[in-house]
């Protein structure tokens, strides 16, 4: 579990492609600030004027023959600037932080996905992120072939084979029973309101 620090509170958010994170991420800070919590918004790759540059370049439909190792080195580029310019000193001011994306994300793709060893991921990305760990993580879980229906297969990763995005379903879902305390797996076959209600318990509850 990650550790508080000075009252800042860190959640993540998870998924697939389709699963429907974005929805249920917008409707967590709307219910964030209407509580009066100082929420700070991110996104991996991204949130920087650097990570924002990687981005661009990670999801580029032309360069669909990068190396898994290439996109490990600038996911953890992007978070390194991203940890030190947004995530600590938000934290550090007692704010809560909501991210789309994080090491989860890093595991589930270039590891599980990928097949780089999962020992070298977390060694470099605890390097890269130092003690910043989330306290919360809620995934959302979908099939990949209806998640892929649904995000249409635009970018660079939706466009990998079904069979990629199996491996990185099954990934994020042997992470989460590997940490039960931290990760809260929401089914994206649910309808959206029942999922938000589930997002809404569990934040109240934490909170």
């Amino acid at each position: 579990m990650g550790k508080r620090i000075k009252g800042g509170y860190f959640i993540t958010f998870e998924g697939a492609e389709g699963s429907g994170k974005s929805t249920q991420i917008r409707f967590a800070v709307r219910l964030l600030k209407r509580k009066g919590y100082p929420v700070v918004l991110l996104r991996e790759p991204g949130g920087t004027a650097a990570g924002e540059a990687v981005r661009k370049i990670l999801l580029d439909r032309k360069l669909h023959r990068m190396k898994v190792e290439t996109e490990l080195l600038l996911y953890l580029a992007a978070r390194a600037e991203l940890v030190r310019q947004k995530i600590e000193p938000a934290l550090r001011q007692g704010k809560v932080v909501v991210l789309d994306r994080y090491e989860d994300s890093t595991l589930a793709y270039q590891g599980f996905g990928g097949g780089l060893p999962l020992r070298v991921i977390r060694s470099l990305s605890r390097f890269t992120r130092g003690h910043f760990v989330p306290q919360l993580t809620f995934l959302l879980d979908v099939g990949s072939r209806e998640g892929l229906r649904r995000s249409g297969r635009r970018d660079r990763v939706e466009q990998k084979p079904v069979s990629f995005h199996e491996r990185v379903r099954k990934g994020f879902l042997q992470l989460a029973r590997r940490e039960p305390r931290r990760f809260v797996v929401l089914s994206s076959r649910e309808p959206i309101a029942r999922v938000r209600k589930k997002v809404e318990e569990v934040l109240s509850a934490r909170l």
